[in-house]
């Protein structure tokens, strides 16, 4: 059974020197020169994938004095559908190492981090993949042998996506994410390496305008957060919509990263004077919670901030954070554009072996997900935890019984893209080692053979799910 557990990676700044062993022989050194703390689930294989995942929502970074090197930035914010998708890839290597026709003969490992997401950290977590722990590396002049990692699946932002792909896609390391969408990430030029199992924006536009000319709505405003899932999504919205004879926008404004009440009642205000009285929303789901809990507080004060019908992109469409009872006045006939759903047979019978570690060895996110689920604590518990009456966890809870949306396998979403990345990664690994001895696979695999045969199988996923990796063909419907 595999955990996670909280381990130093070592960062991939090098010392190299060179020196000649004899007159065939020539090579390079190179010497990790510092290291840094992720939290990390690891599989053993005869070669491995790489994962990015949020397990939590955000991190806080300490202050910089440029006298000394900083201290580690820490993770805050258990996310449980985040490590639902960690926990799915985990399954599928699973799945796969169990599937004789697929991969015979070679066991699939795995590396999956945290990205807290953050960027910072999801850029180190991607490093780190892509480098290797080893604390020194000899490189040969025909540099032989297999990279730490064959591909990643991940990240789920298109902003961390970019930054990654940027830097990753000189090495033609590939990157399949299972949740960026930014349009701007299809540019081969810029990212040849970037692969996805969730159709670019540009679609999502095009589907909400279609929405917009079949009902006839010609005027509406749009809300967008300020990143590259948001901003590139303006520009499309801007581009196509007057083309396409579907209406005009009467306002676009940007939501605020974090706590900024008083720019969110000025968006509100604008609302609330515009006739439009249909809102677009691309952002994420903690923008709409800051959104519609101020709308909600207006409607108290008797300002009219009623009669609007929503439309919502998918990052949160099918969120259950917003199905509450008092906002679900406001919310209720929201129109939305959600991700296909999937069916894994096998997932929740999976994640029901998941245990806490009694010994605090290596199961740090377990113990959290155990803590956050049945709302305990592991001993020693924090001070005035118990006098406040909250319940020690004892490790023998019964998981099973719990109503909670880890256990949810009717609404797998992000999870289903998960479950076909891992899949496009392994048959495209199936397809090249078919014409490679077994005991030469780690000589032979190059980034460059797990491209190609992506951008191939791109098609045959294209087929089954209607969802292409890779524009090769004249099919301009996804990426």
């Amino acid at each position: 059974m595999w955990t996670f557990f909280d381990t130093s990676l070592l960062i991939m700044l090098y010392t190299c020197f060179s020196s000649a062993v004899s007159s065939s022989l020539y090579f390079s050194s190179c010497r990790l020169q510092g290291q840094f703390n992720l939290n990390g689930m690891h599989k053993a294989g005869d070669v491995a994938l790489g994962g990015l995942f949020g397990i939590h929502y955000f991190s806080t970074h300490p202050d910089l004095s440029f006298t000394s090197e900083p201290q580690q930035p820490t993770c805050h914010g258990f996310d449980v559908l985040g490590f639902k998708q960690a926990q799915t890839m985990a399954f599928t290597v699973d799945e796969i190492n169990r599937n004789s026709h697929l991969l015979p003969n070679v066991t699939l490992g795995y590396s999956v981090y945290d990205n807290c997401n953050t960027l910072g950290i999801g850029f180190r977590a991607a490093f780190s993949l892509a480098s290797g722990q080893e604390e020194q590396v000899t490189l040969h002049e025909t540099c032989v042998g297999i990279p730490p990692v064959l591909g990643i699946v991940g990240d789920d932002s298109s902003t961390r996506s970019i930054a990654i792909s940027t830097v990753l896609g000189l090495y033609r390391v590939p990157l399949v994410s299972y949740f960026s969408t930014c349009s701007c990430l299809s540019d081969r030029q810029k990212f040849p390496s970037f692969f996805r199992t969730i159709p670019s924006d540009a679609f999502q536009v095009r589907a909400i305008i279609q929405i917009l000319k079949h009902f006839g709505w010609t005027w509406a405003g749009l809300l967008i957060s300020d990143d590259d899932y948001g901003l590139h999504a303006a520009r499309s919205f801007q581009t196509d919509l007057g083309t396409s004879g579907g209406g005009c926008l009467a306002y676009l404004e940007v939501l605020p990263e974090g706590d900024d009440p008083a720019e969110i009642r000025r968006i509100v205000d604008v609302i609330k004077k515009s006739t439009a009285r249909v809102v677009i929303v691309f952002a994420h789901e903690g923008h709409i919670i800051n959104l519609m809990e101020e709308v909600w507080l207006e409607i108290q004060l008797d300002y009219n901030v009623t009669g609007l019908q929503w439309m919502a992109s998918e990052a949160w469409t099918s969120s259950t954070t917003l199905q509450t009872p008092h906002l679900m006045p406001y919310l209720g006939g929201t129109l939305g554009i959600a991700i296909r759903r999937g069916e894994i047979p096998g997932l929740r019978e999976f994640m029901l072996q998941i245990r806490p570690d009694l010994h605090h060895n290596n199961s740090y996110t377990n113990n959290m997900f155990w803590e956050y689920t049945f709302k305990c604590r592991f001993a020693p518990p924090p001070a005035g935890w118990v006098e406040a009456g909250g319940a020690l966890c004892t490790g023998q809870e019964n998981l099973e019984n719990m109503e909670t949306e880890f256990l949810d396998i009717l609404n797998l979403r992000p999870e289903y893209n998960v479950y076909k990345a891992v899949y496009a990664l392994a048959y495209a690994l199936n397809d090249m080692i078919k014409n490679v001895q077994l005991k030469n696979v780690r000589k032979n695999i190059t980034m460059l053979q797990i491209i190609f045969l992506l951008c191939i199988h791109s098609n045959i996923i294209c087929l089954i799910d209607g969802v292409l990796l890779c524009q090769i063909t004249t099919l301009k419907g996804y990426n």
